[in-house]
Formats: structure tokens, C-alpha cells, sequence
């Protein structure tokens, strides 16, 4: 609107061929929009300096802990893009979409073998979603049993989606404190199982970054009340090919595509959160599921008279599965392997090389992420995490998550993923260091920081509280 001038345009709409029809009185307007009036030109121009303005997986490392933002390849861009899978019709026969089949009863095959499940449900389209089909399948389990059960234990470090999903899923969130190395208090946890507890959600790791060593006595605790375990797939990137939450003694599993596979990530775009579960399970999964026929055919199998029922329109976000099976299928076994044990490298690499100025907020190695603090900047300096993370934007970076997750105090959430060289982890742990080393040399530094970006530091608490939006 501000490089609007009246009289300027940036198209030209063809002849009309066919007879003009008068709009009915009902549905036009009083007085005609206002549209900013810009030549192409301008248009070209204005939204190619936005993009130079942005931050992207494409452009730089993306270390916010918990998120796992990394790179997508392009090749699953292109195989998506693939005209026998883009120009698909979820209500086309069976006969006429076998390639597609075809590859969601794999993908479905090769999540089962990486989790350690026996079958697993496509359709969930975010990894929240997959959370609540997960709890969905844990009450159908439990009613079956003739006793649905009230409460669900979640830890105190959890994602904040494990509450809300908890209480969507009619349940109440019975919360597990950790121990003294940030891991969960098993002797805590077995005080508060009782015959009225579902089950337990879990991630392993955990939110800060560190193995539950005790995972099968903790399994084995809630089975022994006749809960199940719950794995929240936020953290199987560090995991995979090494171990599997079903050797571990988990029920349920959720996956992230685009945390564990590279699917695009955030903006509010499609995702996908498949959910796979134990032989016992699988009766309840949401229908219908892909089956291969005797000659070899694939088929949806609605059927499933104790299916919790559909998760989603038609088969999930098909596009994004394509990408996830493309990950899986390029890295195979030993690469899928060697993802993990990167990202685990990589973790541990950024975490020495900043710890003398942000030291880690619990004791223990870290895997694929890693907590550290702030606080005895804060102390020294009166610097907070959320300083350092405004001035890393000003030295080229992309900040950490901060004050997550809410047991460490000036928490600093750090996850530079498997797809960062050593030159840009080098680069990244420097700008930690800088930022600290100016926290004390140049505090108001740090307090307007970012002070080279368009906009500066906004009032986030209040906009989040009275969001005013325009255009």
C-alpha cells in the first residue's frame, strides 16, 4: 500500500469471450475495495526484499532445541512433485493408485521396523495430532478392558503439547517429577501409578537432551499397574538405527515427519505424525489401512469394528508421506544409523564448545540436543537468555530455543541437527561466545539487541496478549 500509486498496474487480463454478466445487487459491494495500484516492477522487487529479509532452513542453521529444524533435501521435493503423485485424487479406485498404495505400505512397514512396532496409521497430520491418536488408542485399549482409567502421567520436562493432548483426550495430566540429573524419579513415578493410570507419555531422550537409563524399569512400573507407555516421537532423530522404543517396552509410538525425516517443517503448512502400536494395538488404529493382496495388489482396508475411526480426511497429507519415504529409502538402514549418531556428535561438539560460558543445566552427556544455561551470565551481567538469543540474530544466526523446557532456569534449548558441517558449528559456537564476551564488556549491547534488523526487538509477551493484526 505504501508504493501504491493510482493509475499503475501490473497485469493484463485477455479479451472477454464470453457475454458480460451483472453482478447480483445481494453480493456486490457498496464501494469497491481499496488494492494498492503498483507496477511489476515494484511487486518484483517489494516481495524479493522480503525474502532477502527472511530466515530459512535454506540459508542457515537452525539450532532451536526441541524442533529439530533441518534441512530438507530436494530430492523428496522432486519425487513429491512427480506427476503420478501430485495429480492423484484421494477418491480414485484402488486400481488406479497402486504406485501410491504401494508406497504408503511401505513407508508403513519401514516406521514399524526403525520403532519397533507391529502396524502404524498414516493419517495423523501433525505430531500433535498424533499425540491425541495415540491417547485415543490408549482409552479404546483401556474401555475394551472395561476400565477406561482417568489420569495420564507426563514428566515435568514434557512438551507443552502432552498436557494439552492429555486433556483433549479426556484424561487428567498426572505429572512426574525429574531427578536431580533430569531424569525421571523412578521411585516418584512408582509411588503415583495406581490402577486409575492409563499410561505414561515419554520421550526418550528426554526434553533436555539426556537418555532415560532406567527406561525399562520405568516400562515396566506402568505395565505393572496395566498402563501403557507412550513414546513422543520429538526425539527419535537421536535414536535411530541404535535402539527402539519397542525394545524398550513402549505401547505406542508417534513419529514427527518432519522432525525425523526432513519434511518440511513450520509456517502452518501440511505435516504428518504416523502413530504405530503393538500387535495387541493395532485392532484399534484408525481406518482404513493399506493391505496387500495375494498377488501382490494393495487395497484400503476400511474395516476395524474397534477402530477409534479417522484421524483425518481421506488418507493423511499424501504429499508429505511421499517425502518421508524418500528420506527413509535414501538413507536406508546404516545411513538412517548414521543420522542419529551425527546429530548425537554434532549436539556434544556445540555443547564443549560453549560450556565455559553456558555451561549445561544438568549433569551427563547430552545426545542429539543439549540444555544449557544462562544463569550465571544473569548473575554476573544481568544478561537473560533471551538477550543472547536476540543478539545472535544480529551476528547472523538463527537464536535457541529459550526458557524451555521450564525446570532449568534461563534455559538455553540447543539443537544444531545432523545436516550442520563442523565450519558452521565452529561459526555458531563463536557467536555464543561473542555474545557472552559482550554481555560483560557492553550490556546495553545485548539489551536493544538485534539492533540490524528491520524491525527491532518487539514486545513479545504483550503481542501474543492483545495480537492486533493489519495489512
Amino acid at each position: 500500500m505504501d508504493l501504491s500509486r493510482p493509475g499503475r498496474r501490473a497485469f493484463s487480463l485477455p479479451r472477454l469471450d464470453v457475454p458480460p454478466v451483472e453482478l447480483p445487487g445481494e453480493l456486490a459491494r457498496r464501494t469497491p475495495p481499496v488494492l494498492p495500484e503498483v507496477a511489476e516492477r515494484e511487486i518484483v522487487s517489494h516481495y524479493t526484499r522480503l525474502s532477502q529479509r527472511n530466515y530459512g532452513v535454506d540459508t542457515g542453521v537452525y539450532p532451536l532445541g526441541s524442533c529439530s529444524m533441518k534441512y530438507n533435501p530436494k530430492v523428496a521435493e522432486v519425487a513429491a512433485a512427480l506427476p503420478g503423485f501430485r495429480r492423484l485424487h484421494p477418491l480414485q479406485p484402488d486400481h488406479t493408485v497402486q504406485g501410491a498404495l504401494e508406497l504408503l505400505w511401505r513407508l508403513e512397514r519401514a516406521l514399524c521396523e526403525i520403532t519397533g512396532m507391529e502396524r502404524a496409521t498414516l493419517q495423523p497430520p501433525a505430531g500433535a495430532c498424533g499425540e491425541l491418536t495415540g491417547l485415543l488408542l490408549m482409552r479404546a485399549h483401556h474401555t475394551r478392558q472395561g476400565n477406561p482409567r482417568r489420569r495420564v502421567a507426563i514428566p515435568d520436562s514434557a512438551h507443552g503439547t502432552n498436557p494439552a493432548s492429555v486433556r483433549l483426550a479426556g484424561y487428567e495430566a498426572l505429572h512426574i517429577p525429574s531427578d536431580a540429573r533430569g531424569l525421571v524419579d523412578v521411585s516418584a513415578l512408582e509411588k503415583l501409578l495406581d490402577q486409575d493410570v492409563a499410561g505414561l507419555m515419554l520421550t526418550n531422550p528426554n526434553t533436555l537432551g539426556l537418555f532415560e537409563e532406567e527406561i525399562e524399569k520405568i516400562a515396566a512400573a506402568v505395565h505393572g499397574v496395566g498402563g501403557l507407555v507412550y513414546y513422543d516421537g520429538a526425539n527419535l532423530n537421536a535414536i535411530l538405527g541404535r535402539c527402539r522404543p519397542g525394545d524398550m517396552g513402549f505401547d505406542i509410538v508417534h513419529i514427527n515427519t518432519h522432525k525425523t525425516f526432513a519434511t518440511p517443517h513450520g509456517g502452518g503448512g501440511p505435516g504428518a505424525g504416523p502413530v504405530a502400536v503393538t500387535k495387541e494395538l493395532a485392532r484399534y488404529l484408525p481406518r482404513p489401512l493399506v493391505e496387500r493382496n495375494e498377488d501382490g495388489t494393495f487395497r484400503l482396508e476400511a474395516g476395524g469394528p474397534d477402530s477409534i475411526g479417522r484421524m483425518h480426511g481421506f488418507f493423511g497429507n499424501f504429499g508429505i508421506l511421499v517425502r518421508a519415504y524418500v528420506y527413509v529409502l535414501l538413507h536406508g538402514r546404516d545411513g538412517l544409523k548414521e543420522v542419529a549418531e551425527r546429530s548425537v556428535l554434532n549436539a556434544n561438539y556445540l555443547a564443549e564448545l560453549i560450556k565455559g560460558a553456558f555451561p549445561l543445566a544438568m549433569p551427563g552427556r547430552p545426545m542429539h540436543e543439549f540444555v544449557a544455561t544462562a544463569k550465571p551470565l544473569k548473575d554476573d551481567t544481568g544478561i537473560r537468555a533471551l538477550d543472547v538469543a536476540k543478539r545472535m540474530i544480529d551476528l547472523g544466526y538463527h537464536p535457541s530455543t529459550v526458557y524451555f523446557p521450564l525446570i532449568v532456569e534461563e534455559a538455553m534449548m540447543v539443537e544444531p541437527t545432523e545436516t550442520e558441517t563442523k565450519e558452521t558449528l565452529d561459526g555458531l559456537g563463536r557467536a555464543f561466545l561473542q555474545a557472552a564476551e559482550e554481555a560483560r564488556r557492553d550490556p546495553e549491547l545485548l539489551h536493544a539487541a538485534p539492533v540490524t534488523t528491520p524491525v527491532r526487538r518487539l514486545d513479545e509477551a504483550r503481542a501474543a496478549r492483545q495480537l492486533k493484526l493489519r495489512w
